[in-house]
């Protein structure tokens, strides 16, 4: 009886002792890989930076995952990240938003600016050309020397193209102008315009009062002489491989976080008041232009 008590008594002991072992063997939690974004350098990386780096901590803070920005150098290079997914996010305009849902199925647009859902783009033009305002679209900058901004810019060049052939029919932009160049981002365009390179460009109306507030545009230089119809433009767009990495559900999660920024810090660098739900339909527009000009296949 003695003995059997004993052995009760070295089993449990063994028991204590192998218990942390067990526990220790237990595998950890898998950490969660960041979610990282980027955006389409459409003006100064100064503001990029600012704006996108103030996106990243509140996200972060919403989501409870590790967030982290990216910048690029270029449209097209955007487009690419988020397609061979090196970004699972973006800050797209309408077309290169457009492009990259069409590189990658399943891709959905989830928030907008509520300033994006009837976009502008404004024409300007430099002071010694005489050029004035006026309600319909000024023909007499036919001739003259004209910059686009991106070539993948929906306020800088599909949107304006689409406008320059409808008041020329039949005519490129080459074959009205003088002389066509692309800027590579808005607040250049408003630079070469604004010091004679150019006597005429096209920009986004938003950069345009972005630059005017911080005091970048010389309006005794530069004016806006048209004002175009409206059109959709930037949203965010997110894959739609995202909630396999960080469950069902996420994306619901990403567009309320998103929707719900009201703090005026991380709004004002957009030139946005807040951020709205879309979808892929609200873009549909943009594709029928794209192809009517060409520039989407």
């Amino acid at each position: 009886m003695r003995s059997g008590r004993l052995g009760r008594l070295v089993l449990g002991a063994l028991a204590v002792l192998a218990a942390p072992a067990q526990a220790q063997e237990k595998p950890a939690a898998k950490a969660l890989p960041p979610l990282v974004f980027t955006g389409i350098p459409d003006q100064d990386e100064s503001r990029l930076v600012e704006r996108f780096g103030k996106v990243a901590a509140y996200l972060e803070t919403r989501l409870g995952v590790p967030v982290r920005y990216i910048p690029v150098k270029s449209y097209p290079a955007a487009v690419t990240a988020f397609t061979n997914g090196q970004v699972q996010l973006a800050w797209f305009g309408g077309f290169t938003g457009v492009q990259a849902r069409k590189a990658v199925p399943g891709s959905q647009a989830i928030a907008q600016g509520a300033e994006d859902a009837a976009f502008k783009t404004y024409l300007i033009a430099n002071a010694a050309t005489g050029l004035k305002p006026e309600k319909d679209f000024p023909t007499a900058i036919a001739g003259k020397t004209f910059t686009f901004g991106a070539r993948a810019s929906t306020s800088g060049r599909l949107m304006p193209e689409y406008f320059i052939r409808q008041a020329f029919p039949g005519k490129t932009p080459e074959q009205v102008f003088a002389r066509v160049g692309f800027s590579g981002d808005h607040t250049r365009t408003i630079q070469l315009v604004q010091s004679g390179a150019f006597a005429v460009g096209a920009v986004d109306y938003s950069v345009w009062d972005l630059d005017s507030k911080a005091g970048k545009v010389d309006r005794q230089a530069v004016s806006v002489i048209w004002e175009s119809p409206t059109f959709p433009d930037y949203q965010w767009t997110v894959r739609g491989d995202v909630e396999q990495t960080y469950g069902a559900g996420f994306t619901d999660r990403l567009r309320a976080a998103l929707t719900g920024i009201t703090d005026p810090a991380i709004l004002e660098p957009f030139g946005r008041s807040r951020f709205i739900p879309v979808a892929n339909a609200a873009y549909q527009p943009l594709v029928a232009v794209g192809r009517s000009t060409g520039l989407l296949d």
